[in-house]
């Protein structure tokens, strides 16, 4: 194939919005971005927006799926029990410098699928604890970041298996430009309003200051205590840094902190999770004082318990997310292999690592402070879908009234 069938016009619309609306950067402001090679075709417009925009400096750090397989015929086996640490701690410093961050997605998500599982967890968990400095700038939304995606063909034929080259990238391309609200004249001005529409949902439910959320639906009889103080975010948000960004294109959801100790019940997964290479099936959880205490799966379940083991934390949430089913990503029907948008396809929640950022003045809160409001501490963050067009949910107040939130999977608010 010669040239890959993506409309140039779309994939200048997505830079504008990458650096626009996702990173809004700032005059003077460097930007630390990372790729697959693949996106070259959206990192250059990228990069050409943030100058632009007027930054400081742009360091790219671009990686390749077939150098990241040489890994893995590697004899020495412990090669996958470390991690560039110099290179992540480069990148603390930039972000304690003021450097934004930009990741672009786009490698096969299922590129490891057929690698050692043991490998797969072992180098995912030293990867893990080396990426800790800098992911606590991003985890605790201290600068502006944002992720957003190009269509790969590697992506494409993994989505697309039964479709030419030429077709299945065209399809996941017009995916990923709707998903991203970039197919219309003025991009950044839709972006406003969905981010005003997702900003009245954030302010209802602060305003409700709910105890506990109660999800039932098929498999799911779940209550998610929320932690204390908690604040619900959704769309475009204020950085520590001052600065108003989405960080994530697309985005359809609002999600706020769960308290650690305080989630009881049953719930299955929704659709499938595609972590480090392995589709996860069917997953079945009980949890009991905010602990998971029985785990299953239909498929990948030994990957999902290597999860579940990864840290003390791994067992407990560190996020609750609310999606209608009428979502643009969970209409379109499509499996992505992607956390970045299967997770707006469905209410979610995430095992590990809380967000700071989603508390009354979490910016200020140290990690003592955060873990005594009920926020989870881990080196893992891991979003799996819980919510369809069967889901109900109602929020808890203090005193034990119940108000609706969904009904058969929609909000169950007048707009």
């Amino acid at each position: 194939m010669t040239s890959q069938p993506i409309d140039t016009q779309s994939i200048d619309r997505l830079a504008e919005v990458a650096v626009r609306v996702g990173l809004n950067l700032q005059e003077g402001q460097d930007l630390v971005l990372t790729a697959p090679v693949a996106a070259l075709p959206l990192v250059r417009p990228i990069v050409a927006a943030a100058y632009r925009a007027g930054a400081g400096l742009v360091t790219p750090i671009l990686g390749d799926e077939q150098l990241q397989l040489a890994r893995y015929e590697n004899p020495r086996d412990d090669s996958f029990d470390r991690a560039p640490d110099w290179l992540y701690q480069g990148m603390a410093q930039a972000f304690e410098g003021g450097a934004a961050r930009m990741a672009i997605v786009g490698d096969d998500p299922m590129l490891l699928a057929e690698q050692d599982p043991e490998k797969v967890s072992r180098a995912g968990k030293a990867n893990a604890m080396a990426y800790k400095p800098a992911l606590d700038h991003i985890a605790n939304f201290h600068i502006n970041w944002s992720i957003v995606s190009y269509p790969s063909l590697s992506w494409a034929r993994r989505m697309f298996p039964d479709l030419g080259d030429d077709a299945a990238v065209a399809k996941l391309a017009d995916a990923i430009f709707a998903a991203s609200r970039v197919t219309g004249d003025d991009p950044v001005a839709e972006w406003q309003a969905h981010n005003a529409t997702l900003r009245a949902r954030t302010e209802w439910l602060n305003a409700q200051r709910f105890a506990a959320l109660h999800f039932t639906g098929p498999g799911a009889d779940l209550t998610v205590g929320l932690a204390d103080g908690h604040e619900w975010q959704g769309g475009a948000s204020v950085a520590g840094n001052g600065v108003v960004c989405n960080p994530n294109i697309p985005t359809e959801e609002v999600f706020t902190t769960p308290h650690a100790h305080k989630v009881d019940g049953h719930v299955r997964a929704t659709k499938p999770l595609s972590h480090q290479g392995s589709l996860i099936e069917d997953i079945e959880v009980r949890f009991e004082g905010g602990c998971i205490t029985e785990a299953r799966a239909s498929k990948g379940e030994a990957v999902l318990q290597k999860l579940l083991d990864s840290d003390e934390g791994a067992r407990r949430l560190g996020e609750v997310a609310l999606v209608p089913h009428s979502s643009p990503i969970s209409q379109s029907g499509l499996l992505f292999y992607n956390t970045l948008y299967d997770e707006n396809a469905a209410c979610h929640i995430a095992l590990g690592q809380c967000y700071s950022k989603c508390f009354v003045d979490g910016g200020s809160l140290s990690p003592e402070e955060v873990a005594a409001r009920g926020g989870n501490t881990s080196m893992i963050h891991v979003d799996w879908m819980i919510g369809g067009p069967e889901t109900d949910i109602d929020g808890i107040t203090g005193s034990g009234d119940r108000v609706p939130v969904f009904r058969a999977g929609e909000w169950a608010l007048n707009d």
